[in-house]
């Protein structure tokens, strides 16, 4: 059974737990609706901003369509007007404009040279209005501005029209001739109050007001006509703001206070929407709205306090199982720290044996590097000198080619010498033949010289000296003969010689190509030394490389063994704290 005690401590306990509770829900319910104000506050001001631009934008577009087809008419006619200066074909176009535009009140044109008291120029006008002496066109707004716009539309400011006694604007633009001259001023006349009706029908908020300013910033159009054109709005509305900062031709929307206030260009004139108006046309329902929001809040606030008070009641019953389960979890951890303790030192210390065998092997593989590399550093220079022996044996090879081709050369030259002596026989016997012939000439010639007498005795001179002579030639040819006969017997050795020398070179190219090709073979088989010494460096690195990172490894496990060690000893210490805290809760 339950004691009163214990059940009336439970009973305080609740309440004193509710007041907990209720007292951080009701600071979270009080920050949640001036959070909510804020941005009630924010979502007004984006609002008021988003329907007074969207009402300007409206209010624009209306005003541009009212005014574009007077724009339109006032540019054709300016361009009719170029090709013709004749009044009936003048009076016809305003007639036609003005009859295409029923809401104007009147069109017309004044060229630039009339005067109605000196009857110049011309005047036409689509109500057929004779203007009186004393108005003169260039001295009228609408004249004046379209003459400084030059070319361009110009809008001139209200004033009160003679005919009707209505207020109303001019739309103008200058006409000139196919020359560029000037001619005259076309004008079209429209009602401002079409204008004051349009912004009547528009409407921002029920409070607000719109009204239409000139470039200086006065009235327009106003709910008091005696404002019109003779007060500045900047000087008459509650606006904080100095007019050139709204008058620049940008749209502005600001809220100040308590109202709101906004103005644009209207497109095409010099004109601009005002609007202004209080801001409590939006504010109303919108605080209504916040306030049903914080009641709804502030109930919702009430009932999850209370839903909470009850889990965190049913929380505090499962604390006290979940304690006693951490006790007996933690007595189980414990034991297992110390046991993973015990283990954790053996396998510290197998890894700081491996840590010193891979030490050993990382040295070891250090050593094996360091005689491979010299290895490769021999076999290096080996092959360099393969390669200059290879080189001077090919040398040799290409000077034995050029010497057996200049032997071979050379016996072609002595061949060729043998059949020139040959041609030299021939003319050694032919001289030979000359000689003989000439020495029988000359023994004739004696005899006829002998017979002859005193008279032949000169004649037996001449050929006595030619009979010596020609055995001179006879003997000097024989001894060519037989010069000629050693010439060939030496150049027949030096044939034989040469022929023999040309086998033995043959020979020497032969056995030169067999040693380079030898050459060849050593050089081979020293790059391929050298390229598999280099193949072994790289694979000795890379095992050195990865024993070392082997190593790196070995040496973090043998670390994190040593801080799993540590980290065993610290659950063990941590289990037993855990559950004396354990212990603490369920007290």
């Amino acid at each position: 059974m339950v004691s009163k005690k214990k059940l009336h401590d439970n009973k305080m306990s609740g309440k004193t737990l509710f007041i907990r509770s209720l007292i951080p829900l009701l600071a979270i319910t009080f920050m949640a609706g001036l959070i909510l104000a804020i941005i009630s506050e924010w979502l007004i001001k984006r609002y008021v901003q988003a329907e007074t631009t969207v009402t300007i934008e409206k209010l624009n577009s209306e005003i541009s369509d009212f005014i574009s087809p007077a724009v339109i008419n006032v540019e054709n006619f300016s361009n009719f007007a170029k090709v013709t200066n004749e009044r009936e074909s003048l009076q016809i176009l305003c007639e036609t404009f003005a009859k295409s535009l029923p809401y104007a009140l009147s069109f017309y044109y004044a060229s630039s040279d009339f005067h109605t008291g000196k009857n110049l120029g011309l005047y036409v006008d689509s109500d057929n209005w004779v203007p009186p002496d004393d108005w003169i066109p260039k001295e009228r707004d609408w004249f004046i501005n379209a003459i400084s716009k030059d070319g361009e539309i110009a809008f001139a400011d209200a004033y009160i029209d003679a005919m009707s006694n209505e207020l109303c604007f001019s739309i103008s633009k200058t006409v000139k001739d196919s020359n560029g001259k000037l001619r005259g001023v076309v004008a079209n006349d429209l009602k401002l109050s079409n204008l004051a009706e349009m912004v009547k029908d528009v409407s921002v908020s029920p409070n607000s007001h719109i009204y239409l300013l000139n470039a200086e910033g006065k009235y327009m159009t106003n709910e008091d006509d005696s404002k019109i054109l003779n007060i500045n709005y900047f000087d008459d509305s509650k606006i904080p703001y100095a007019k050139n900062e709204y008058l620049d031709g940008t749209q502005k929307a600001n809220i100040d206070g308590k109202y709101f206030y906004a103005i644009k260009k209207i497109d095409k004139t010099p004109w601009f929407i005002a609007v202004e108006g209080p801001v409590k046309d939006f504010t109303g329902k919108s605080k209504r709205m916040a306030f049903m929001l914080e009641l709804l809040l502030a109930a919702f606030s009430l009932i999850f306090s209370y839903i909470n008070i009850r889990f965190i009641m049913k929380m505090r019953a499962s604390e006290k199982k979940l304690g006693e389960q951490i006790i007996t979890e933690t007595q189980g951890l414990a034991a297992a720290a110390k046991e993973n303790a015990a283990t954790s030192q053996d396998q510290n210390a197998a890894v700081k044996e491996i840590v010193a065998t891979m030490e050993d092997n990382n040295e070891l593989s250090g050593n094996i590097s360091k005689k491979i590399k010299d290895v490769v550093s021999v076999a290096g220079e080996t092959n360099k000198d393969v390669s200059l022996g290879v080189e001077s044996i090919e040398q040799n090879v290409l000077q034995l080619k050029d010497i057996a081709e200049a032997n071979k050369n050379t016996i072609n030259d002595i061949k060729n010498l043998s059949e020139k002596i040959e041609n030299i026989w021939e003319i050694v016997t032919l001289i030979n033949s000359v000689a003989d012939q000439a020495k029988i000439i000359a023994f004739n010639a004696e005899l006829e010289a002998s017979s002859a007498g005193e008279a032949g005795k000169n004649f037996h001179i001449v050929a006595t000296e030619i009979r010596r002579l020609a055995d001179g030639i006879i003997d000097g040819t024989k001894e060519i003969k037989e010069k000629i006969g050693e010439i060939q017997k030496s150049s027949d050795c030096l044939i034989l010689a040469s022929e023999s020398g040309t086998e033995k070179i043959n020979s020497g190219v032969e056995k030169a190509n067999n040693l380079r090709e030898n050459f060849e073979s050593i050089k081979s088989a020293s790059e391929i030394t050298a390229s598999s010494a280099k193949e072994i460096t790289a694979i000795i690195q890379q095992q050195a490389a990865a024993s070392e990172q082997i190593l790196i490894t070995l040496r973090q496990i043998a670390a994190g063994a040593e801080s799993f060690n540590a980290a065993t000893e610290n659950i063990s210490s941590a289990s037993q704290k855990l559950r004396n805290i354990a212990e603490d809760l369920n007290k």
